[in-house]
C-alpha cells in the first residue's frame, strides 16, 4: 500500500485527530476532531500538507497523478454520507475547497466555495431545492470566487478595478439597489453571463463545466496560495517556516443562503480584544461566510447583549436595532442555544479560547470550523489566567499558553482619561482591537510608511493590505464588523484598530475622508481608541499602562519556574527605573559611551580625544570625571541590589570628534590650538573599517588614562553611595577581547586604579571585572580569559556581525534578498543563529566554566529579549539574558517557558 495522502471524515468519523495538525493542518485536524467529538460537521476529507511540497517540487499534472485514485474514493465518501453526486445536474454534490496550515493564518490563502457548479448543475439545483435564486446566486458566488483565486481574474495593484465589482456595481446602479441580496433571479442569470464574458475575455477560456476539473483547478490553487506575496509575508511576520506547506479540505457544501431560515457566522467563545468569558460573534442572514468577514454588509450579533452594546456604539435605539439588527438569540432562539451548547463543549475539550465557522441551513447548524482564537495581549493573559484559576488549565499549561512577543502590546502607553474627555469624537465605530494609536492619515496600504506615524483609514481591508497594517500606528475601516478581516488580523498583530465606523465616507482618489460637514486630508492626524472604537481629532496624550493583576500574576508565574534571570541594557537611571519596575534583576549592559554626547561632556571629550600628550588627555579626563561619576552614581541607586555591568568605552573615536568646520574652530580656540591642528587629527581618526579599528580594549591599552578614569568613577560613585546605605554592586567589563593578554592588561589598569582610590578612601567595596565575547577567537580562547575574569557576557550584537562577516549598517541592502531567496530563514541580527554564533556562545560557555565552574555568564545583545534566542540561552546555561528595558517582562516570560519545557 502506497503513502497516504488523503483522509476523510464525516457522520461522526474520522481518519484523523486533533494531534495531527502538522500533517493535517490545524482546520483539517480540528475537522477530524469535532467529528470525533459529536460536533455537527459537513462530511469531506483533507490532503495532507506533505502533498504542498511535493505539489512544489512535482507540479500540476504528477501530483494530480498522484491523488487521483485518493481523492475520487474520498468523494465518493462525501456523496455516500450525502446522498448527492459530483457533477450530476439532478441532485448535485456541491463542495468548499478551504486551506488549512498547521498554523492559523487567517485570510493568508485562498478559498473557493460552491464548486461543482455550471449551467446544467445550477439548474438542478434550483429544481432540487426549489429555490431558484439561491441556486443563481451560489453559481454567480462560484464564478466570482473561483474567477479570482484560480483563473486570475484579481487586480493585480490598487489601480485596477475587480471586474466582477464593476459588472455587479453596473447592474446595482441601473436598478437603483445597493445589496446584493436585492439582486432579482433575472439579475443573477445576467450576472453569470456576463462574469463568464468577462473571464473568457480575460483569460482567452471558457470558464471549466467539469466538476473535477474545477476541483483539480481548486486543489492546485490552494497549494500555489501558500506562496502568495501575503502569505510569504504572514510567515515572516510571525516565523512560520516555509517547508511546513499547507493542507487543503474539501468539504460538501451547506449553504447560509438558502433564504431567511438560513444564516452564516463567526463565533468566538470568548472576547478576543478584552478576554472577558462572554460568548460573541456576527451572523448574516441568507449569506455565505465570505460576507461576514469581507464586511460587504454590516453583519449583527450573535447575543442580545452584544447586539445592545453594538447599537449603543452605533447611537442606535433599542426599537430600531430590534427592528433592522435582530441578534440571532432573537431571531433563531433555538439554534442560538444549540450553537451556544457547541462552543462550551469545544472550549472544554480544547481548553482554550476558540473561533468558530458556522452555517444555518433551513434552521440546522452546522460547523465548518474550529481554531484557537486569534487575541491581543491582553486578552491573551486574561485568558490564560482565568483558566488557570478555574482549574481548566494548570499553572505550566498557562505559561505555554502565553506568546511571549505579546506582552509587548500591554507594556506601551494608552490614553490619558483627562486627555480623552477633552478630545473631540469624531466618529464611532466598533472596538476591534484595544489600544491607543495617534498618527497621520494614510488611504493606501503601500503608502503605511509615508509619515513616521500613521493611522491607515481604509473602507474595508483585504488580505493585500497586511504589510501596511504591519507598518501603520492603527486601522480605521468604516465596514466590518468584530470579524472582519481587519479586526482579526490587527488583533493577531497587537494593532489599535476601530472598525465599521459607519458615518466616516472615504473618497480615495481625492484622498478625503468626510465626516458629516468636515473633510480631512492625507496627513491629518486622528487619533484611535481600540478600547472604545472612538475616533478622535488630532493628538491624544497618553500614559503608561497599569501592569498589576493578572500581568503580575503572570510575572509571579513566570519567576517562580525561570531558572535564568533576566537583566536590562541601560544607559540612563530612568532606563534603569523602567526596567527594574518590569522585574530586570540587574543591568547586563551600561554603555559609557551614551553618556559622552551632552553639552559640556562632548566638548570635554574631544579635547581628550584630540590632546596630543598623555598630559592634556589627562586634563580633558579630569574634566568628564565628575559626569562620569553622577551618572554611575544614578544608575547603580537604580538598581540597588543588583549587579550593574559597566562597559568601558567602545566605540571608534571619530565618532565624538567634530567634522563641521564652525565646531572645528570653536574647539580649536577653547583648545587654544591652529584649526589646522584640529583638522589633521580628525582626519588622523578616520578609519577604513571603524567597527574593526580603534575601539574597545585597544584604546584602553593605547591610552590606559581613559580605563583609568573610569575605573574611578566607577568605584568612587559605589563608595558614594555606600556612605548614603546603598548597596551598589558594579562589574566592570572590558570590551573586544581577543586576546588573554589584552584582557589580563586591562584588568591589571583597573584593580590598581580601584586600590587607589580605596586607600585614598580609607574604605572598599566588591566588584567584578569581566569581559564582552564579541570577537569569534575570545570564545575560542575562553579558558585563558577565564583565570583572570569574573564574568563573561556575550555581545550578540557584534558577535553574529564577526561570526557572518556582515555589517550591521550595511547588511540591509542584501538580507532581504537573502530573506526571500531563502539563504536565510531568519534576520540573525534579530534572532540568535543558534547554528553558528550558537556554538560559540556554547564553546565559550564551556571552555570558560573548565576553568572557573562558577563563572557568571550571561548575553547583553538584542537577542536577549527574543523567545527562541531566551531558550537557546536557558538550554547553554546562562545565567541571565539582558534586554532593552521594554522586552524585559517579554523576556522573564521566555526563560519561564524554557524551564517548563525541560521539566
Amino acid at each position: 500500500m502506497g503513502k497516504k495522502r488523503v483522509y476523510t471524515f464525516g457522520n461522526g468519523s474520522a481518519e484523523g485527530r486533533a494531534d495531527m495538525r502538522e500533517l493535517l493542518g490545524g482546520k483539517g485536524a480540528n475537522l477530524a476532531e469535532m467529528n470525533l467529538i459529536g460536533v455537527p460537521v459537513p462530511p469531506g476529507f483533507t490532503i495532507s500538507t506533505e502533498v504542498c511540497t511535493e505539489y512544489n517540487e512535482l507540479g500540476y499534472e504528477k501530483t494530480v497523478e498522484l491523488l487521483k485514485d485518493e481523492v475520487e474514493s474520498a468523494i465518493a465518501h462525501i456523496e455516500k454520507l450525502t446522498g448527492t453526486k459530483f457533477g450530476d445536474k439532478n441532485n448535485p454534490l456541491l463542495v468548499s475547497v478551504r486551506s488549512g496550515a498547521r498554523a492559523s493564518m487567517p485570510g493568508m490563502m485562498d478559498t473557493i466555495l460552491n464548486l461543482g457548479l455550471n449551467d446544467e448543475v445550477v439548474d438542478g439545483l434550483a429544481q432540487k431545492t426549489g429555490n431558484e435564486r439561491f441556486a443563481w446566486d451560489s453559481y454567480r458566488r462560484f464564478i466570482q470566487m473561483y474567477g479570482d483565486v484560480v483563473l486570475g481574474m484579481k487586480p493585480e495593484s490598487k489601480e485596477d478595478a475587480d471586474p466582477f465589482e464593476e459588472i455587479m456595481d453596473k447592474v446595482k446602479e441601473e436598478k437603483g439597489i445597493e445589496l446584493d441580496t436585492e439582486f432579482s433571479v433575472d439579475d443573477l442569470k445576467g450576472l453569470v453571463v456576463k462574469f463568464k464574458d468577462a473571464v473568457k475575455k480575460r483569460t482567452g477560456k471558457d470558464f471549466p463545466t467539469s466538476s473535477y476539473d474545477q476541483l483539480w483547478g481548486a486543489i492546485a490553487a490552494v497549494f500555489d496560495s501558500w506562496s502568495n506575496a501575503r502569505a510569504v509575508y504572514y510567515r515572516r511576520l510571525n516565523g512560520i517556516p516555509d517547508e511546513w506547506g499547507t493542507a487543503v479540505n474539501v468539504q460538501a457544501m451547506v449553504f447560509g443562503n438558502m433564504g431567511n431560515n438560513s444564516a452564516t457566522g463567526v463565533a468566538f467563545t470568548r472576547d478576543a480584544a478584552t478576554g472577558e468569558n462572554i460568548f460573541n460573534g456576527e451572523y448574516l442572514i441568507n449569506a455565505q461566510g465570505e460576507d461576514v468577514v469581507a464586511g460587504i454588509r454590516t453583519p449583527q450579533q450573535i447575543t442580545l447583549e452584544g447586539s445592545r452594546r453594538w447599537a449603543r456604539l452605533q447611537g442606535i435605539s433599542e426599537e430600531e436595532r430590534a427592528a433592522k439588527y435582530p441578534s440571532l438569540e432573537e431571531t433563531m432562539p433555538e439554534i442560538y442555544k444549540e450553537l451556544f451548547e457547541v462552543q462550551e463543549k469545544l472550549e472544554k475539550h480544547y481548553k482554550d479560547m476558540q473561533d468558530l465557522e458556522f452555517t444555518i441551513q433551513e434552521g440546522k447548524l452546522w460547523l465548518l470550523q474550529t481554531r484557537n482564537g486569534k487575541r491581543t495581549g491582553a486578552a491573551m493573559v486574561k485568558i490564560a489566567m482565568d483558566m488557570y484559576r478555574d482549574k481548566l488549565i494548570d499553572e505550566k499549561t498557562a505559561l505555554l499558553r502565553l506568546e511571549p512577543s505579546k506582552l509587548d502590546e500591554l507594556l506601551h502607553p494608552v490614553f490619558d482619561s483627562l486627555a480623552v474627555r477633552s478630545a473631540k469624537v469624531l466618529a464611532t465605530g466598533l472596538p476591534a482591537s484595544p489600544g491607543a494609536a495617534t498618527g497621520q492619515i494614510v488611504f493606501f496600504a503601500d503608502e503605511a510608511d509615508k509619515y513616521e506615524q500613521t493611522i491607515l483609514v481604509r473602507t474595508e481591508t483585504s488580505p493585500e493590505d497586511l504589510e501596511g497594517m504591519h507598518v501603520a500606528r492603527g486601522i480605521l475601516t468604516a465596514r466590518g464588523g468584530m470579524t472582519s478581516h481587519a479586526a482579526v488580523v490587527a488583533r493577531g498583530m497587537g494593532k489599535c484598530c476601530v472598525s465599521g465606523a459607519g458615518n466616516i465616507k472615504l473618497d480615495y482618489h481625492a484622498r478625503t475622508m468626510t465626516i458629516g460637514n468636515r473633510v480631512y486630508k492625507e496627513g491629518d492626524w486622528i487619533s484611535l481608541n481600540g478600547s472604545t472604537g472612538e475616533v478622535y481629532e488630532g493628538k491624544v496624550e497618553t500614559r503608561k499602562p497599569d501592569l498589576s493583576g493578572d500581568f503580575g500574576l503572570v510575572m509571579e508565574l513566570s519567576d517562580k519556574f525561570a531558572r535564568m534571570s533576566v537583566r536590562t541594557n541601560a544607559d540612563t537611571p530612568k532606563d534603569a527605573r523602567i526596567a527594574r519596575d518590569f522585574g530586570a534583576k540587574g543591568i547586563g549592559l551600561c554603555r559609557t559611551e551614551h553618556m559622552f554626547f551632552e553639552g559640556e561632556r562632548i566638548k570635554a571629550m574631544r579635547e581628550m580625544i584630540l590632546a596630543s600628550t598623555t598630559e592634556g588627555r589627562k586634563k580633558a579626563l579630569a574634566k568628564l570625571l565628575p559626569y562620569q561619576r553622577e551618572d554611575f552614581e544614578g544608575i547603580l541607586e537604580a538598581m540597588a541590589g543588583y549587579g550593574v555591568t559597566i562597559r568601558l568605552l567602545d566605540p571608534p573615536l571619530h565618532e565624538f570628534v567634530p567634522h563641521q568646520q564652525a565646531t572645528q574652530k570653536a574647539l580649536a580656540e577653547e583648545m587654544g590650538v591652529t584649526i589646522e591642528q584640529i583638522r589633521n587629527t580628525v582626519a588622523d581618526l578616520e578609519e577604513f573599517n571603524p567597527m574593526l579599528g580603534h575601539r574597545g580594549c585597544r584604546l584602553g591599552i593605547t591610552y590606559p588614562e581613559i580605563t583609568e578614569m573610569q575605573t574611578r568613577a566607577i568605584i568612587e560613585a559605589a563608595l558614594n553611595l555606600k556612605k548614603k546605605g546603598v548597596d551598589a554592586r558594579p562589574e566592570i567589563m572590558v570590551p573586544l577581547v581577543g586576546t588573554f593578554k589584552e584582557f589580563k592588561m586591562q584588568a591589571e589598569v583597573i584593580h590598581d586604579t580601584a586600590k587607589k582610590v580605596f586607600e585614598e578612601r580609607g574604605d572598599k567595596i566588591d566588584y567584578l571585572v569581566g569581559t564582552m565575547i564579541e570577537i569569534p577567537r575570545a570564545a575560542l580562547v575562553a579558558d585563558q580569559i577565564a583565570k583572570e575574569a569574573d564574568f563573561f557576557s556575550f555581545g550578540t550584537n557584534d558577535l553574529t556581525q564577526m561570526t557572518f562577516g556582515y555589517s550591521r549598517d550595511d547588511a540591509g541592502k542584501f538580507l532581504p534578498v537573502y530573506l526571500d531567496k531563502g539563504v536565510l530563514k531568519v534576520d540573525p541580527f534579530q534572532v540568535l543563529d543558534q547554528e553558528g554564533v550558537g556554538q560559540l556562545i556554547e564553546l565559550g560557555t564551556k571552555r570558560g566554566r573548565s576553568v572557573k565552574k562558577e563563572l557568571k555568564v550571561g548575553i547583553c545583545g538584542e537577542h536577549g529579549g527574543e523567545p527562541s534566542s531566551v531558550e537557546f540561552c536557558h538550554r547553554t546555561g546562562l545565567d541571565y539574558v539582558s534586554c532593552s528595558p521594554y522586552r524585559v517582562p517579554i523576556a522573564r516570560l521566555s526563560a519561564a517557558q524554557a524551564a517548563v519545557r525541560e521539566l
